[in-house]
């Protein structure tokens, strides 16, 4: 079966400015493909070019088995779109944006308004139908927004950071709502800077960084490939700190002989260490190895499995002893 997303040399340029530089990618029909990052990573740039709204700068980008150079009214027609910010018409209700909206497509008025009490009572906004926009929280904007996107019955779903400022419970009921379409066949492409939320969602992840792909797989096959076994948590004295800091800096992961570690993070208030194997995992040699090793004793040590955002740090070469 052919790709419904698939990029191939896909570059992207802002003036001088490299947004996306040369990445490679497919979205397989039926699973959530997440774009991964921080901030500047890339993420919405390639949001926008699969949405048709931005022109590619140089390699190749089709949608749905069509370019997005030669056939962009063809894609938008079949795709849902749910941007980063908040786009909704604030003079008019809930209810009269999804109807204008399904204008675009040439929607018929009654079917417009069988699919808006469709796509309100999946989203548990039927009760706002009539809201003016002003009068919704941040959460239910998000909502109404994703319901508009799914207006058109889209074969897939761009989501820009669908849930940046919302608080927890309205984070996750946006996340259960999107489980809901992904368990009916919609195609997602979701772009997020929360680890969590690309975890619980995606099929597969694409770690961007800096406009490149770092890597890409399921969040297991990641963690697996990149952060296996056991994490370490050391919150050391500010001396401490300085003090390993310095060794690293001086001879990298060899100054962590004796402490069975690969790599070395710093995490603000703390030091993670990233097991290199072993029975023991991280910390062959115990508390006594690591004081043993650094001349420093942890004031806290917490032990854990490796996390998507270990797998990041590691991967965007945040360790100490990175290059």
């Amino acid at each position: 079966m052919p790709y419904v997303i698939e990029a191939r040399g896909l570059v992207k340029r802002y003036g001088a400015f490299t947004a996306l530089d040369g990445i490679h990618f497919h979205v397989d029909a039926g699973e959530c493909f997440g774009l991964l990052g921080a901030n500047g990573a890339g993420k919405t740039s390639t949001s926008r070019l699969i949405s048709c709204v931005s022109p590619v700068t140089a390699g190749e980008l089709t949608v749905m088995g069509r370019s997005v150079r030669t056939h962009p009214r063809e894609i938008k027609a079949r795709l849902g779109v749910v941007p980063q910010h908040d786009n909704l018409d604030p003079d008019m209700g809930v209810l009269d944006n999804l109807l204008v909206y399904g204008r675009y497509f040439e929607i018929p008025r009654a079917e417009r308004t069988r699919r808006a009490a469709e796509v309100l009572r999946l989203m548990e906004m039927e009760h706002r139908a009539q809201a003016s926009i002003d009068t919704l929280s941040g959460g239910m904007k998000r909502r109404l927004l994703i319901a508009r996107a799914l207006l058109n019955r889209p074969e897939a779903l761009v989501l820009d950071e669908p849930t940046t400022g919302l608080d927890p419970h309205a984070r996750r009921l946006v996340w259960q709502r999107l489980r809901q379409l992904k368990a009916q066949g919609v195609t997602m492409v979701l772009s997020t800077h929360y680890m969590e939320e690309a975890a619980i969602l995606c099929d597969r992840i694409a770690m961007m960084d800096k406009g490149r792909i770092l890597d890409t797989g399921s969040p297991r096959e990641l963690i697996a490939r990149h952060a296996p076994g056991e994490v370490l948590e050391l919150r050391l004295p500010p001396w401490g700190k300085e003090r390993v800091q310095a060794m690293l800096a001086r001879s990298g992961a060899q100054a962590s002989r004796g402490v069975a570690t690969a790599r070395v993070l710093d995490a603000g208030d703390a030091l993670v260490l990233f097991g290199a194997g072993g029975p023991s995992g991280v910390d062959a040699g115990g508390v006594g190895g690591i004081q043993a090793a650094w001349g420093v004793a942890p004031e806290h040590i917490v032990r854990r499995a490796g996390t998507l955002e270990d797998v990041f740090l590691l991967l965007a070469g945040k360790g100490l002893d990175a290059e």
